[in-house]
């Protein structure tokens, strides 16, 4: 009797949990597939690659800032040159090109030669802060809340003129959050869903 009356009570446990129970996702594998998305993805101080040497024009020049603010980090050396202008003979320009410091932190761009910018660091999630299925029935995409950081901020990043210069790399030095849609391939495995431009 006592026999029948444990297994009714597995019996009942199991098929309540059945209908009631939540299988928990694997956060890790969520964690390592944002990470993965984050290949080859570094910041940067300019959007896109520039060409070195420049020259600005430091009355009109908004690049001029830029330029100073990174020469006081050591990765550049600054001039003067002359540029000619048309009929009106020439101007005193500031020039800039690398230094023996910037040399290392410079990556250039393999498709324009001469071009190049100043990336550093890779981004790391560091916690899954919540996960939330699309379709709770059939959980197979969710919306992920996490934290994250950039690795690898070099010094001249967090000199008080490149965060005031470049207020992105202050956050860069700061833990962050972003949501990211996840959902599973054809393989099984959790990807991001690349998210589409509205």
């Amino acid at each position: 009797m006592r026999e029948r009356i444990a297994l009714a009570l597995v019996v009942s446990g199991l098929f309540a949990c059945a209908i009631g129970c939540k299988k928990e996702v694997d956060k890790a594998q969520f964690k390592s597939a944002i990470n993965k998305s984050f290949t080859g993805r570094h910041e940067c101080v300019w959007p896109q690659p520039i060409e070195l040497p420049a020259q600005t024009d430091p009355s009109k020049d908004e690049s001029t800032r830029v330029f100073n603010a990174l020469t006081d980090a050591g990765l550049l050396i600054r001039g003067s040159a002359e540029r000619q202008r048309f009929l009106v003979g020439s101007k005193q320009v500031n020039k800039y090109d690398l230094s023996d410091k910037g040399r290392p932190a410079w990556t250039p761009d393999p498709s324009q030669p001469g071009y190049g910018n100043f990336c550093f660091g890779h981004f790391n999630v560091t916690a899954i802060n919540s996960a939330t299925p699309s379709d709770p029935s059939n959980p197979t995409q969710y919306t992920v809340n996490y934290s994250y950081e950039v690795e690898g901020v070099p010094d001249w990043a967090r000199t008080p003129e490149s965060m005031r210069t470049f207020p992105k790399f202050a956050a860069d030095t700061s833990i962050q959050t972003a949501t990211a849609m996840l959902a599973k391939d054809a393989n099984g495995d959790w990807v991001v869903v690349p998210q589409t431009a509205q």
